[in-house]
């Protein structure tokens, strides 16, 4: 009996130790098969991230500030350098209005009185042009014509003159001839006694009286034809010089005309500076001095050319090996509500301090930067025409 208790109880020892083992084994397998498929799972996931990564690669890019700036260089325009204490009298544009080239933006203050000197200039020009005619067309006719008369006249006079003296001398030589008779025929009868020495003395006194007013009657003709002659060719000289056009006299009136012409010249030129004309087409960007201000230190404006913009992104100097003309840049700011396009036109050759700045101070740090200029496209442009110097950042691929 003892033994048959001892056989049970071990009987029934051993079923629930089964139990247990099967049990056990069961856990262990489905342990296994979930494991199983965790692993399975997480495997395919791997290889579709592995799948995604390939399909889509990460592109390389740098990233730096910037500014947006017109295509080609800003200049602020001014007055020529001998105006510079002039004010503006009247300013012709306002900021965003769009210039042609050689358009006039501003009048100077001193253009009435550089006016008044150009119209003086000008008929300067005129009165030498006048007196130039006057030389090269000789005396007027009318002074011709008094002259011929004038001598004319001399010539009248002078035979006028000689006939006259010449019959007077005529006369006195007769009347020398008669006394000389009359003396000698008394001197002839004085020596014979018939006449007194009183008779004969008063003959000889008459003789002697004839031939004095004959030798003054004959050089009063001498003087009267060398005289009158000396007048005649005198007029006729001034005649001649009133008909005659000297060269020297021409070349001189030419010259005279050349050198008013001259100042008419310098006349415009500094009229011209009184107007301030924009050298190219553009747009105004900024106004520096108004109507009624004294020339500022920046100029009158701002000229830019809108139409075409770029951004001047400020690369760092270790990124710019990988910078390259034609690669792709984006651009943005808080301020755009759309990203801008363009691509790398032009790469400095210049290492400078940073410019640009970050809103984080801690970012600020004394960097080394290549300025690289990117070309926007045309729609870009447009969109910021009217944002020069406006802070953005340019992501350049380099890829």
């Amino acid at each position: 009996m003892n033994l048959d208790v001892l056989n049970h109880q071990a009987a029934s020892t051993k079923a629930p130790r089964r139990w247990l083992v099967f049990a056990g084994a069961a856990i262990l397998g489905l342990a296994g098969v979930t494991a199983w498929r965790v692993w399975h799972f997480q495997a395919t996931q791997m290889r579709e991230a592995k799948t995604d990564v390939t399909v889509a690669p990460e592109i390389p890019t740098v990233t730096a500030l910037g500014r947006l700036e017109p295509a080609g260089e800003m200049i602020n325009l001014t007055a020529p350098t001998s105006t510079q204490e002039s004010r503006i009298d009247q300013l012709l544009v306002k900021e965003g209005d769009r210039v042609e080239a050689g358009q006039v933006i501003a009048i100077l203050n001193n253009r009435d009185r550089l006016q008044a000197s150009l119209q003086k200039a000008e008929q300067q020009v005129r009165v030498a042009q006048a007196k130039l005619a006057q030389v090269q067309a000789g005396a007027k006719a009318g002074e011709l014509q008094a002259q011929r008369a004038e001598i004319a006249r001399l010539q009248a006079d002078r035979a006028g003159n000689l006939a006259a003296q010449r019959a007077a001398t005529a006369r006195l030589e007769a009347q020398v001839q008669n006394a000389r008779i009359e003396y000698e025929r008394y001197e002839s009868l004085y020596q014979q006694g018939a006449v007194s020495t009183s008779q004969r003395d008063a003959k000889r006194l008459t003789y002697t009286t004839a031939q004095q007013q004959l030798q003054e009657t004959q050089a009063e003709l001498g003087r009267i034809q060398t005289t009158s002659q000396e007048q005649i060719q005198q007029a006729q000289a001034t005649l001649d010089q009133l008909a005659e056009v000297r060269s020297v006299d021409v070349e001189a009136a030419q010259a005279e005309v050349q050198s008013a012409i001259a100042s008419v010249a310098e006349a415009k030129a500094n009229l011209k500076q009184a107007e301030v004309r924009s050298p190219r087409a553009g747009q105004i960007i900024k106004i520096h001095t108004h109507a009624g201000e004294k020339i500022a230190d920046h100029g009158i404006v701002t000229l830019g050319q809108t139409q075409q913009m770029i951004a001047i992104a400020e690369v760092y100097q270790t990124d710019i090996p990988q910078i390259r003309v034609g690669q792709l840049a984006t651009i943005t700011s808080p301020v755009i509500p759309d990203s801008l396009q363009g691509k790398v036109e032009r790469v400095g050759l210049q290492v400078e301090p940073q410019q640009v700045v970050d809103e984080d101070p801690a970012a600020n740090i004394d960097a080394k930067v290549i300025e690289v200029h990117i070309r926007l496209d045309p729609n870009s442009s447009q969109k910021v025409a009217g944002l020069t110097n406006l802070q953005v950042t340019v992501t350049i691929q380099t890829h």
